[in-house]
């Protein structure tokens, strides 16, 4: 498949998306705490999409059955909402991804449940740091393994470790569009970044070995060893002035406007 270069409008279009759809995950992080069921905060976000006027990006995906994914401690990606109740220390790893007037917007965070032990904190940070630097690398003229090798580089030096076998990727019309952007490899290689291109860019970090399973239910992926992992997510555009996270909070009259209230 070839790799699609949004035009300005089409671009606007996005921008829409993707502030509603980090509004709802800094909601969606608030309501985070002990006792409540993965499954309540899987409800609590399809009112969310609902409340914007959007549709689930995951939702039937492939026959995926929840709003968004929920990962909690040692599930890395594509957790269903269930029985399973959050407790103090946990890592809740949030996934969300919307579709507002044919547009993708997609990003994730890791919400620390209160205060966790320090392993797990710095895991956290190393994962937002890795994130942050694999951004940098989003200019034209850089290569997606500028991006993919900056993210492993900062994960490594510190001991973690990134998934293989899942990887970020282009997004717009659908939910997975090309290039795929893993999380490690070597800089120079890979298809060549131009302006116009969008990215979900999202590390995923084990603080142990890198290898994952996927468990009876064909979707929750977790680690091998049962140790903790971290996962962040922006929606990237790609422009001559350099990188723009275009998945930050709306602005409130925009949420307004979409009859989200406040």
């Amino acid at each position: 498949m070839r790799i699609l270069i949004k035009s300005s409008r089409q671009v606007n279009a996005m921008r829409r998306s993707c502030r509603l759809v980090a509004w709802i995950l800094q909601k969606l992080a608030e309501r985070v705490e002990p006792g409540l069921s993965t499954r309540e905060i899987d409800r609590y976000a399809a009112e969310l999409i609902r409340r914007v006027g959007a549709q689930s990006a995951f939702l039937g995906y492939r026959g995926f059955p929840g709003h968004i994914c929920i990962s909690v401690n040692e599930e890395v990606v594509h957790g269903i909402g269930g029985d399973r109740r959050i407790q103090y220390g946990d890592l809740v790893k949030l996934d969300v991804g919307i579709v507002k007037e044919g547009w993708v917007g997609d990003t994730a965070t890791t919400v620390v449940v209160g205060v966790t032990d320090p392993e797990s904190a710095r895991l956290v940070e190393v994962t937002r740091e890795a994130l942050a630097a694999g951004i940098e690398q989003a200019w034209p003229g850089k290569q997606v393994g500028d991006i993919s090798s900056a993210i492993e580089k900062v994960v490594t030096q510190h001991g973690f470790s990134v998934v293989r076998e899942f990887v970020g990727h282009g997004v717009g019309r659908h939910l997975h569009e090309e290039p795929q952007i893993p999380n490690f490899g070597k800089p120079g290689t890979g298809p060549r970044l131009r302006p116009g291109m969008t990215l979900a860019i999202e590390p995923m970090v084990n603080a142990g070995l890198p290898g994952v399973e996927v468990l009876r239910d064909g979707w929750t992926v977790v680690t091998l060893d049962r140790r903790r992992s971290a996962h962040f997510e922006h929606t990237v555009l790609v422009t001559e002035e350099g990188p723009e996270i275009l998945t930050v909070l709306a602005e409130p009259d925009l949420v307004g406007k979409q009859g989200a209230g406040n």
